[in-house]
Formats: C-alpha cells, structure tokens, sequence
C-alpha cells in the first residue's frame, strides 16, 4: 500500500517543535494526511512498512500514558523500530544534563525522536543538538503540545466538516495549559472564533493578545459555542492555591448538562484527558452522545502517524521512505 506522502504537498519543517512554527496551509496538509491515516486505520490491514528501516525513540521525562502509548501504536504502525527510553530510571535521574542525553542519543543515531519535558524549550534544544533526526515535541512545560491541537482540530473538522467560522470554548486551567496554547494558536489560524473561560488565576496576562475573547464567567463563555473544550488543573504546575477547592471550582467552572445546554445543540464537548470527573467535567457530560473524546484517541493516533511520515519523508532526502511505499 502507498503511502499518503504521494497524495499531499511536502511537508517542509524538519521537526514539529510547535504550532507557532506552522502556517495554515502546513496545519490544513497535516490534518489531510492524517484524515487518509484515519481512514486506512479502520481497514483490516492497518500495518504499513513505510517507516521500516527507520529508528524511532520516544524519550519521556515526564509520564503520559496516553500521549507515549499513541506514539508508540503510530511508530509500530508504519514499520518503524519503536524504542521507549525509561527515563525515571536512567541516568537523566542521576544528573545527566540535557546536553549529556543530546551526545548519547547522537551516539544511537535515531531518525525520529519523540520528547516530552518539563522545561519549556528543552524539546528546541535537543532537536539543535541531536543531529540528522526529525524531533517531535510531545509536550513541553507549559509551552505547546502541537499534536494534541492537531488531533483535536482533526476530531472537530471531522465531525463539524470545517474549523472556519466555528466558536470554540477552551475552559479551565489555561495559564498552566500547553495544550490551551496549542489549540489556540491551530483553531486561530484554521479560522475559528476562540474563548478562553478561566478564574483570574488561571488566566495568563495579556493572553487577550493571542486574539481570543476573554470570559471569567463560564456561563457567558460557553453559550452559543460549537465545540467546549475542557481541561483539567495541573496541580502538578502549581505553587500555591489557584483555586479554593475542587468542589468550588466545579460549582462555577465546571461543565455539565446545565451549562452545556447554554451552547449549540449540536456542540462537541472535548478533553484532551486525563479527565478529573467532578472537578472540571461531570461524567454525564463526558459520556454523552455530544461527547468526542474517545475518536480524539483514536484521532491522535492518525496525527502521529502523519507527523512521524512527514518527517521522515524529509530525512537524507526521503529516499528509504518512498522506497518502502512504492
């Protein structure tokens, strides 16, 4: 089976570090490559060898089930040879800089590298450091998570038909959120009208600059809305009290029947996950029939597939890849 890469533009970025990096028209070619991915992903046959040869690494300093799992299913999917570095047990632990891990994966001559780090930047720096590999952020700080908003945009536009014009709620904690700032920066360029609801502190300052509309009411920020995007509180960012109690914060900033009835009939509720029911999203909500987060798994695993053959598709040129999908 061919692979997709003949049917699109090339893609030209030699690594996905953000969607700030992105125009339009390399957002709209990824998510059409990863619509024909989805695509072949429900076909019997859903194994390829059009990234055999090919070495992937995912190298997670920070857990994610999901996000590791996804991009490990994509890799393995496409041919790839697929290896987890555990990172809570390797060396990184015992003080090995970032600079150290750039010369020992350089030694291991990887071809993709999929990172998720805690620090804001760590993933642009590896990928200046790490030579002759395409680098993927899955995650950094508080930054971006570019194949979260991707799969995001993917689950809206095939459920919707299209992004532009459409008035998206992202709600919740957004001061802490890559996964906010992504979107934003994605359903902005596509188009779409975006609200962030947040208290006072979990909104950035100045965030009105990113060409958003501002609610502190949730109420008022979801009506009228075509897709509610929640997101949870990343006490693990925090250094103080954000908010006063879980409970508190449900009672004004957390989605149910009551508030979701306030936007569009048809509107699409979201999470890029891991869910805290109860505090930001109620389970009757979250398991609804306006409920989409489970094709945003398996949404994810399409976009990842995407991006890891986009990338490798510009690697010495391309040639093993179109070889192997000829």
């Amino acid at each position: 089976m061919t692979s997709p890469a003949a049917e699109f533009d090339p893609f030209s970025k030699p690594h996905l570090l953000g969607i700030s990096d992105l125009s339009a028209f390399d957002i709209e070619n990824l998510l059409d490559r990863a619509n024909a991915w989805a695509e072949r992903n429900a076909l019997p046959d859903n194994k390829h060898a059009i990234l055999r040869g090919r070495t992937q690494i995912n190298l997670f300093f920070e857990s994610s089930t999901r996000t590791q799992s996804s991009f490990e299913i994509a890799g393995k999917r496409l041919g790839a040879d697929v290896m987890n570095m555990s990172v809570a047990s390797s060396s990184v632990k015992k003080g090995e800089t970032l600079l150290d891990t750039a010369v020992t994966l350089n030694a291991m001559r990887p071809d993709l590298l999929v990172v998720r780090h805690s620090g804001s930047g760590a993933v642009e720096l590896l990928a200046r450091k790490v030579a002759n590999c395409a680098v993927v952020n899955a995650g950094d700080g508080s930054h971006e998570h570019p194949t979260q908003a991707l799969l995001d945009a993917l689950t809206i536009r095939r459920r919707k038909g299209r992004i532009q014009g459409l008035k998206v709620a992202i709600c919740g904690d957004i001061a802490h959120s890559r996964v906010a700032r992504s979107n934003i920066l994605s359903l902005a360029a596509l188009g779409a009208q975006v609200n962030v609801v947040a208290p006072s502190t979990l909104m950035p300052t100045a965030i009105d600059r990113m060409g958003v509309n501002v609610f502190r009411n949730m109420d008022e920020g979801v009506e009228g809305c075509d897709v509610i995007m929640m997101l949870r509180l990343q006490r693990e960012r925090m250094s103080g009290a954000f908010v006063p109690s879980s409970r508190e914060f449900f009672h004004y900033y957390g989605l149910d029947s009551r508030r979701l009835a306030l936007a569009k009939p048809d509107a699409l509720v979201m999470h890029p996950g891991p869910m805290n029911r109860g505090v930001e999203i109620d389970s009757v909500v979250a398991d609804g029939t306006q409920s989409v987060i489970r094709d945003q798994v398996e949404m994810g695993v399409a976009v990842r597939m995407a991006v890891l053959e986009a990338l490798a598709d510009n690697l010495h040129g391309g040639d093993n890849v179109k070889a192997a999908g000829a």
